[in-house]
């Protein structure tokens, strides 16, 4: 028998069986290193994991993800976070992610006037008017959640079959959808989330960066949150039943740092996270190159929603998209000027937009182009976080202001606030609010511009470029215009649909739409 004979006998023969098992209590890098292994070694998991350690780990990642720049690595750490009072401001910050999964407190189910806010460093006369300008705010959140539920049980009588506490739990929410508008941007919310460690480093990064105290300091607490242990709630249990005797005091020690350590869920991967000088010095000189070509101009009237064409240059779209963010035009208006420039002074700003960029920055959000479809949206804040929400698109997000007026709550077969005897009451609030936000912003505090936007509430208009393929802009139509959501951005979603239809008929058919335009039964959810 030859060599290569005796090779081949000696070999296993094939066995097609696979095996799959779910994995639990790995440390997140741990388990990152097990997993990033398979393209090192031919250890199962089981292996792995067994003879690794939390130090070997950390040895591996410094070389391989910091050393040699093999990112996907992070990916393979996935990490749940919970973050409690924090202001809505901060909470569009901080899932402001495209690989973001997390859940948020729900201004339908929830009632907010229990929840507090957000202060800014702020001192004397200014303090007190947030305060009273928050307060004020609240006070008539109230006023119209009562009121509007009210109306709604005027003309909703209750079915016989219908429990009287989810009739009345069905109608606030009704209500709160309307309230809402008055919930000022400084309302406290809390969330959960489920990132992989190579995106909470650019998470932390980018909130790092922020020109926002609150989430700079988001920042540093969510990556504190990353080295330090992990709440257990194994453990809590365990410490539980030794307090009450049934394990003996003496092993309880011992079972609990050896049986279940302390967890650090990425204390090597996220170690590095630092404010963004790339973003900081992006955003500072496309601001500058935004006021410079616009030169303050007035801003012309907008549609809700605008489908931009697709006949622009790819160097167009690219430099325009690039000032979008860091100005308050509308993408059609900024784009003409952009046009208008010759080709010398567009490919500089073009080139602004990499400037800064380090070894290992991503490129701006701004450079995701080449989309067929690009939806410019004009809508009120509160319907913006819901669509906000989409991560299969790229959304390109301006500075909350005034600028752009606010809206009003309508919902086809639901009381207008007229008819409810609340629009004064809605109005006067509003305009409070505006003029505390702009007393706020044209003083002499630090950050004035940037804590005077606390103080707008949800039912300000906010302006965002969204750009996606067709399959997903079906996908927000169709989910978003469904009856049980929010009128809000069921319009939005409607004029999507409008936009596409009218330009491509022959798509209009594979919608599965619902008319906005008609009345609802508020009494499903």
């Amino acid at each position: 028998m030859t060599d290569s004979h005796k090779q081949q006998a000696e070999q296993k023969p094939s066995q097609n069986i696979t095996e799959v098992y779910a994995i639990y209590g790995a440390e997140p890098e741990v388990l990152a290193y097990a997993m990033a292994k398979y393209s090192r070694s031919s250890l199962t998991m089981r292996e792995s994991l067994t003879e690794i350690s939390s130090q070997r780990a950390e040895q591996f990642l410094n070389t391989f993800y910091f050393q040699y720049g093999h990112r996907s690595i992070a990916d393979l750490a996935h990490i749940a976070f919970a973050v409690e009072r924090l202001s809505l401001l901060a909470a569009v910050a901080l899932v402001d992610e495209t690989r973001w999964d997390g859940q948020e407190r729900s201004t339908r189910y929830q009632d907010f006037r229990r929840s507090g806010w957000y202060t800014p460093h702020l001192e004397g006369e200014h303090r007190s008017a947030y305060t009273r300008a928050v307060e004020g705010l609240f006070a008539s959140y109230d006023e119209l959640s009562v009121g509007m539920f009210e109306a709604l049980k005027a003309i909703i009588p209750q079915p016989e079959e219908m429990k009287t506490e989810l009739y009345s739990r069905t109608l606030k929410a009704r209500a709160f959808d309307a309230a809402r508008y008055l919930l000022p941007l400084a309302t406290n919310t809390s969330l959960g989330q489920i990132v992989n460690a190579r995106t909470l480093e650019t998470q932390v990064s980018r909130l790092l960066s922020s020109p926002f105290t609150e989430i700079r300091e988001l920042g540093v607490k969510l990556r504190a949150a990353a080295s330090e242990p992990a709440w257990n709630v194994q453990r809590d249990k365990l410490e539980e039943l030794a307090g009450e005797g049934v394990v003996n005091a003496e092993a309880t020690a011992q079972i609990l740092n050896e049986l279940m350590p302390p967890v650090h869920a990425a204390p090597t991967l996220v170690k590095h996270a630092e404010p963004n000088e790339y973003q900081i010095e992006s955003r500072r000189e496309l601001t500058q190159a935004a006021q410079e070509l616009m030169n303050g101009v007035e801003i012309y009237p907008a549609p809700i929603v605008d489908l931009l064409d697709d006949e622009e240059h790819l160097e167009v779209e690219l430099a325009t998209s690039l000032l979008y963010p860091f100005c308050h035009y509308s993408y059609r208006q900024l784009r003409g000027a952009v046009g208008a420039l010759g080709e010398t002074r567009r490919n500089e700003l073009l080139k602004l937009g990499t400037a800064h960029r380090g070894r290992h920055d991503e490129l701006l959000r701004s450079f995701h182009s080449g989309h067929g479809f690009r939806f410019d949206i004009l809508m009120d804040i509160g319907g913006f976080r819901d669509m906000h929400r989409h991560r299969r698109c790229v959304q390109l997000i301006q500075e909350f202001t005034d600028l752009h007026g606010y809206d009003e709550p309508v919902c086809p077969g639901q009381p207008t606030l007229a008819a409810a005897g609340l629009q004064t009451a809605y109005k006067t609030a509003i305009e409070a609010a505006f003029a505390a936000y702009r007393a706020l912003r044209d003083s002499d505090e630090v950050e004035a511009a940037h804590s005077a936007q606390y103080l707008l509430p949800l039912g300000t208009r906010c302006r965002a470029m969204f750009k996606m393929d067709f399959a997903e802009a079906l996908y927000i139509a169709e989910l978003r215009s469904g009856i049980a959501g929010h009128f809000s951005y069921r319009r939005v979603a409607w004029e999507m649909y409008q936009a596409i239809a009218a330009r491509h008929p022959a798509l209009a058919g594979l919608f599965r739409i619902e008319d906005v335009n008609l009345p609802v039964d508020l009494l499903k959810r």
